[in-house]
């Protein structure tokens, strides 16, 4: 039962899946965080693997693209065709706030958008879209455990990513929110509409405050190690 941007068959997929942006990265956790898995999905060069945990829990890793409509296209699918019933996004961002530091874990239990994505809702105002509560506790649970820097608020999610105004930045920081990504918002709207479960999770690898921060392609790698353990205890508890 292919979709058109998933070619994967019936059962193929767990009924929780880590949500990476980049293919590369979903590969890179199969390979680093499962076990006996299987490449199901590869449209478009998107990447989707089913294995275990080392608890012996099945789950599986797909990549997202970037921007709400390619997580907005892929989660949809998950949801409505696979009997997927929780997506975990994990990726980074750049931090707004001076006390978050590079690599600390962002527990993402709402978003707010620039986007036009809540129009087609036909509502009379804006939608908060938002985590699953329990979803996100069981997260902040799993950084306490495993004693890894954490903070949970809003987090900006951008349709633009050169924006022509180096500033904007600062009208959403001095409302609190955290930093900023570019696909959650989407990911929430689509599990709220179709009844499902979705969080956001994500490592900072870069910061506003300080532009010199940023993250190497070798620490980005090694940093998300303990984002993507978070994830999977979290994952755990669903599968």
């Amino acid at each position: 039962m292919p979709t058109p941007h998933i070619n994967a068959h019936e059962g193929d997929f767990a009924k929780v899946v880590l949500m990476p942006g980049d293919p590369m990265r979903a590969k890179w956790i199969a390979e680093n965080f499962l076990h006996d898995y299987k490449q199901v999905t590869d449209v478009r060069g998107i990447l989707g693997f089913t294995g275990y945990t080392k608890n012996g829990k099945r789950i599986s890793v797909m990549a997202s693209g970037m921007g709400q409509p390619s997580i907005g296209i892929y989660s949809h699918e998950l949801f409505t065709a696979y009997g997927v019933e929780v997506i975990i996004r994990v990726g980074t961002c750049g931090s707004y706030q001076k006390e978050i530091n590079l690599f600390d874990v962002l527990i993402c239990h709402v978003a707010s958008t620039d986007s036009n994505w809540g129009n087609q809702y036909g509502l009379y105002g804006t939608y908060s879209a938002g985590a699953d509560f329990e979803l996100a506790a069981t997260a902040l649970e799993a950084c306490r455990h495993q004693k890894i820097p954490y903070h949970c608020g809003n987090i900006l999610s951008a349709d633009i990513f050169y924006d022509h105004d180096p500033n904007t930045w600062k009208a959403w920081a001095n409302l609190g929110v955290l930093g900023v990504e570019m696909e959650s918002y989407a990911l929430y709207c689509n599990a709220a509409k179709l009844h499902k479960k979705a969080l956001c999770l994500l490592t900072v690898t870069d910061s506003f405050i300080n532009k010199d921060k940023k993250a190497t392609s070798e620490e980005r790698a090694h940093g998300l190690s303990k984002m993507i353990g978070v994830a999977i205890e979290t994952a755990e508890a669903y599968a």
